[in-house]
């Protein structure tokens, strides 16, 4: 079964394209070390909760947007590897990350074994 990498992350409305071109430039890195898929999307229904949700995961402002993303990876070994791979290639390493259009710290994200997949 795969393998999947989750991100949550808040980015400033005004900024939609800004992260578009990042995000489809680092969805190319990932492709050629090896992710099957990445899949970025921006919210359009995602409403406030009272107890958590989306938005209050991290601390969404009123001109920020929720993104949701996620890379599918073969394997975890795969996933490792590209990820490392990735994390080192020059394209993303040597970006400057106050240039970035999402506060990093305020990114949720983590990596799933799958359990189900149809």
């Amino acid at each position: 079964m795969s393998y999947v990498d989750g991100y949550v992350l808040a980015v400033k409305t005004a900024k939609k394209e800004d992260y578009r071109q990042m995000a489809e430039a680092v969805a190319v890195i990932f492709k050629e070390n090896g992710a099957l898929a990445v899949v970025e999307t921006w919210g359009e229904d995602v409403p406030e909760g009272k107890l958590t949700s989306f938005p209050m995961a991290v601390k969404c402002e009123a001109d920020e947007t929720v993104v949701f993303s996620w890379v599918v990876w073969p394997t975890k070994q795969v996933r490792d590897d590209g990820m490392k791979a990735s994390m080192a290639d020059p394209r993303i390493a040597n970006w400057d990350i106050s240039t970035m259009p999402f506060d990093g710290k305020r990114m949720i994200f983590g990596g799933f074994e799958t359990l189900v997949e149809v």
